[in-house]
């Protein structure tokens, strides 16, 4: 090979490496790939490191890096185990990052993890088949959101507002809640701020009126003129430690607030772009489809919540519940830890019981038959 030739570099199935080279010589069984001794350990996980790949079908595959391969068999020779290096399998099998949609790092603790894990994505590439592009895009935007949060870089911060339910054009409330990192350590801030000239203006027959119960500090009041300049200067503000990555709960009327009160918000854009970027301003939960309320988010993500319809309070629920996902395991490994077994039927989607989607749900509906009309 000339000396200037370009190395390429990128992942071969699990199956391929599995299958195509001798077991015994690459020591793959499961429980030696997951154990402390192993060539392919990393210091500070706890198990092996590999990869998911997500083709734009919505596939996913099992991965190894070529590094990890090429790794292996090299130190397989230097060890004296194999007396030649192990060629690679034939030259299909290696796959560059232009041929998936998303690739991010999984790590399995256990042997019998990566044994269930193995079937479970064969499983649920089988459920995938036929399934809409809407689907496919939502799993690649949560793929993606992981993938950059993993990067701790720039700011992911959720905003919400509260409005007057007689007429949402009168802002009532604004809470914000931040995390950040400074040498790979996380940042967290947050608050709740009130307009002053809009106090009397309660809630109570649509909404709540929580607005003097904010739980993560002390809320403050503010005039309406600064609470403008306050606003644009705290996004403005953000843009210096990298990109900004804005989360709603509900985007869309949030948006239009943000406009509203002159926010520096001409550049943002909606979607996520497919490499972490040096900066700009994004809104970094993507238009979901089938909103959930946040209560209900919160409670299938087992985040205990109280005073929802507070700014502040909303604002900080919001960052935790897509923390808990966005710092977790892939989505299909998070579906099954979550709730195991859920799926039922042929496709993806967890089967919710009534009591869990609806906090007002009565024990006794459903068992208790309806008394019976007299005539």
């Amino acid at each position: 090979m000339p000396p200037d030739a370009p190395v390429i570099t990128g992942y071969y199935r699990y199956t391929d490496i599995w299958f195509q080279c001798p077991r015994a010589s690459l020591n793959q069984a499961h429980d030696s790939l997951v154990h402390p001794d192993h060539p392919l350990h990393v210091d500070g996980v706890d198990g092996v490191q590999m990869y998911l790949g997500y083709f734009p079908s919505g596939e996913a595959r099992l991965l190894f890096s070529s590094a990890q391969v090429d790794y292996a068999r090299y130190w397989l020779h230097a060890m004296g185990i194999t007396k030649t290096i192990i060629p690679l399998p034939y030259s299909d099998c290696l796959l560059t990052e232009s041929a998936f949609r998303n690739i991010s790092p999984v790590v399995y603790k256990t042997g019998g993890d990566l044994r269930s894990a193995v079937k479970e994505i064969t499983k649920n590439n089988k459920r995938l088949k036929g399934s809409g592009s809407g689907l496919n895009s939502r799993r690649d935007l949560f793929e993606r959101v992981r993938t950059f949060w993993r990067e701790k870089k720039g700011v992911w911060c959720s905003l919400d507002f509260e409005a007057w339910e007689y007429e949402h054009e009168m802002i009532t409330e604004f809470g914000w809640s931040l995390i950040r990192w400074e040498n790979g350590e996380e940042v967290s801030e947050h608050g709740h701020l009130i307009i002053d000239e809009h106090q009397k203006y309660t809630n109570s027959k649509y909404v709540p009126e929580h607005r003097q119960f904010y739980n993560f500090g002390t809320s403050e009041v503010i005039k309406k003129i600064p609470f403008k300049q306050r606003v644009s200067d705290m996004i403005s503000g953000m843009a210096q430690y990298g990109p900004v990555f804005l989360v709603f709960h509900d985007n869309n009327q949030d948006i239009k607030y943000l406009k509203a009160i002159g926010a520096p918000i001409e550049h943002i854009m909606s979607q996520l772009p497919d490499a972490i970027p040096e900066g700009g301003l994004f809104v970094g939960d993507g238009h979901s489809f089938n909103r959930r309320s946040l209560d209900r988010t919160c409670k299938h993500l087992q985040i205990p919540t109280q005073y929802l319809h507070n700014a502040g309070n909303d604002a900080y629920y919001t960052l935790q519940a897509m923390k808990a996902m966005a710092s977790g395991d892939p989505l299909d490994i998070q579906r099954e830890k979550r709730w195991p077994n859920r799926t039922g039927g042929a496709g993806v989607q967890v089967e919710f019981k009534p009591w869990e989607e609806d906090s007002d749900f009565s024990d006794e509906e459903g068992v208790i038959p309806p008394v019976p009309r007299t005539k």
